[in-house]
């Protein structure tokens, strides 16, 4: 019999973050600064510890939990209430989730030492963290919306937290607005099965998955689980930044570095890729589902990585690798690959956020100039920012050994043995994603820390920048403790982490009770399962193996390019101006959103205000009732004279015709007679 966790330990887990995230916003100016770091900070080290503990029972114990923690209410028969289920991919992600974000608070005391919303923000990524461990440890689609809604507006607050830069505006609401499309979506498919599954908890709904699959969309031929499974998806587009809903996450950077790791790199957007693997067993019974998502992914994966070349923006580099490997995770889900996709969560979340905390500590050394252009040579000012960072490039790129490599490799393998119609057209996109990851990654490695040095005198000035003869004035500096501590810890599992779990995560029994997989339709894991013969065979095979060669290629071209002949790009863009010009703008999506989209939803908002609500509304029902009692009454203000004479005369006229109405039946016949009628 498997150990029972405790249930006030496990509340514990996401009061702490809250706890500090109230005495941080509320009391912030009471406690001061440094009482607001050292509360929040310690609600987050509280968490994880408890976290790490409640993995290690999960893991070696066998311990699980599944209950209800609080009861809302009853509506008929549907229960609403506040509930955890934690078995190993809740444990998994609990430990992701507070180590990363304990990693950023204790990085941002050095990065926003000087910024006036220091308490604020500290508040927020507390708040967020709740928010996140809420989602993650839910047993049921309330709840799960709940921490759903809640990472999104804690993130709005975050993207936005430069409330006066208007830049910063534009890209909170942009990505608000984007969510919702998403989330409706997402609404849209909890409803269908709480509709018809008649329960809001997860395990009597994936209980009913087989009846679920025999149903048909009311009024279509259409299968419900899909068409459910397709809705909860269009939720984790919007989430987890996949195409089309991917235009938010770009325009993210301009909010503070520390939650560009915590939010967009190592949490809030895997929260798609979580909600997908939680409902696997309900994934699983639609292939169309399934195709539907790989799809997705490959375009994400593939195209999104193109965009990470033509970025100058060391943030924006980070954010388009953010959103290519967000594309690879989802197309292991569409493969049926679930704990594969959940795998490269993990790994992805150390060394995602490592190169994103890299690059603040880069960021806070070159004064706050973001171009890459303006960089080079800073290996020998910021020796620990420089390791690092190449250690999480390494990461990223797939190199053997690393835990980038297990989580990515076994993806790609995993979509080679899918036998789903969307399988070439995913392998393509994987395969070919990972020289432009190579490439795109390296180059931006080796234009910030080799060759010539341009921060002296900046070849592309930023509109706040100023030219100082004294060259000393833009030379970089190593970042404090505060910023490199993070670094170093979070370097060691982007090393270790994937060569350390690999066997249990994926060919264990780890997620056994979490994820659902039929081996007969979707052989994929099973074929991995048997090529796998150990973590260190597997490093050693990488370096036969086509990824391999095809990243150690994007790493030699990227050198080749900007550290030994930099004319070649140059004459390159020269030459392919026009498809330049299409990556420069985005593949023109944000044009399309902002002149197309926006437009038509605008015309149509006008329509419905002007004729809907002034016209038909106002106009016709409440205007028009209101004239038609006031024509009314006019008539009959007119028969009230006042006079007696008057109202003597209309007695006897009603009378008459009322006498002439009982009395009719009897004159009829002599009146037609009289008149012959």
């Amino acid at each position: 019999m498997s150990a029972q966790l405790s249930q006030n330990l496990l509340l514990t887990v996401p009061l702490a973050p809250l706890a500090g995230a109230i005495v941080a916003g509320f009391f912030g100016k009471t406690v001061g600064r440094r009482g607001s770091h050292m509360v929040t900070i310690l609600g987050v080290l509280i968490a994880f510890i408890l976290s790490a503990m409640t993995l290690y029972s999960v893991a070696v114990d066998g311990a699980r939990f599944n209950a209800t923690v609080y009861e809302w209410m009853m509506l008929g028969g549907l229960k609403m209430e506040v509930g955890f289920l934690v078995d190993g991919l809740t444990a998994m992600m609990m430990v992701v989730v507070t180590f990363v974000s304990l990693m950023v608070h204790i990085y941002t005391i050095g990065y926003m030492e000087e910024d006036d919303g220091y308490q604020r923000f500290f508040s927020y990524i507390s708040l967020f963290t709740f928010s996140m461990l809420m989602l993650v440890m839910s047993n049921n689609m309330l709840q799960l919306f709940f921490g759903w809604e809640a990472v999104g507006l804690v993130s709005y607050l975050l993207i936005g937290f430069w409330y006066k830069k208007p830049t910063a505006i534009f890209a909170n609401m942009k990505a608000f607005l984007v969510n919702r499309v998403g989330d409706f979506g997402f609404i849209l498919g909890i409803g269908l099965l709480v509709a018809f599954g008649g329960s809001l908890n997860y395990t009597e709904t994936f209980a009913k998955s087989e009846l679920l699959s025999q149903m048909v969309f009311p009024g279509t031929d259409w299968a419900l689980l899909t068409v459910a499974c397709i809705c909860l998806f269009i939720g984790a587009m919007g989430k987890s930044a996949q195409f089309p809903l991917h235009v938010w996450l770009p325009d993210s950077m301009e909010g503070p570095t520390p939650i560009s790791a915590l939010i967009h790199a190592a949490t809030m957007v895997t929260a798609g890729i979580f909600m997908v693997a939680r409902f696997s067993p309900l994934f699983e019974l639609s292939d169309t589902a399934l195709n539907f998502v790989m799809v997705i992914g490959a375009i994400t994966a593939l195209f999104m990585g193109f965009l990470g070349i033509i970025q100058n923006d060391i943030k924006r580099v980070v954010a388009y690798s953010t959103l290519s490997q967000l594309g690879y995770m989802t197309v292991a889900l569409g493969a049926s690959a679930y704990s594969v996709a959940v795998f490269h969560l993990m790994t992805h979340a150390f060394f995602k956020a490592l190169l994103f905390l890299g690059a603040g500590s880069v960021i806070i050394g070159m004064h706050h100039d973001q171009d890459i252009r303006n960089m080079g040579g800073l290996r020998k000012y910021m020796p620990i920012t420089w390791i690092t960072s190449l250690l999480g490039s390494l990461a990223l790129i797939g190199t053997p050994l690393f835990s980038g490599f297990y989580s990515k490799d076994s993806i790609i393998e995993a979509v080679h043995a899918s036998t789903l119609p969307a399988a070439g057209f995913a392998y393509f996109a994987v395969i070919a994603g990972v020289f432009v990851t190579a490439f795109y990654s390296f180059r931006m490695y080796f234009l910030v820390f080799h060759g010539k040095e341009n921060f002296h005198h900046k070849p592309f000035p930023g509109e706040h920048d100023h030219h100082h003869d004294d060259g000393h004035a833009h030379t970089p500096h190593e970042s404090p403790w505060v910023v490199t501590a993070p670094l170093v810890l979070l370097a060691i599992p982007s090393v270790v982490i994937g060569f350390m779990t690999i066997q249990p995560m994926l060919y264990g029994e780890f997620f056994k009770d979490a994820i659902f997989v039929n081996l007969h339709a979707h052989p994929a894991m099973e074929e991995l399962a048997q090529g796998f013969h150990g973590a260190a065979a597997m490093a050693l095979h990488g370096l036969q193996t086509l990824p391999f060669w095809l990243a150690l290629a994007g790493v030699v071209t990227a050198y080749v390019f900007y550290m030994v002949a930099p004319s070649i790009p140059a004459t390159l863009a020269k030459v392919l101006r026009p498809l330049i010009i299409v990556l420069e703008n985005k593949y023109f999506m944000d044009w399309f959103n902002e002149n197309v989209l926006a437009r038509l939803a605008r015309a149509i908002g006008v329509g419905l205000w002007k004729g809907g609500d002034a016209g038909l509304i106002d106009g016709l029902i409440i205007n028009g009732s209101a004239k038609t009692v006031g024509g009314i009454a006019g008539l009959v203000r007119r028969v009230q004279t006042g006079y007696l004479y008057w109202y003597a005369l209309v007695m006897i006229l009603g009378v008459m015709g009322l006498m002439t109405w009982q009395l009719w039946p009897y004159i009829k016949p002599q009146f037609s007679a009289l008149f012959g009628l």
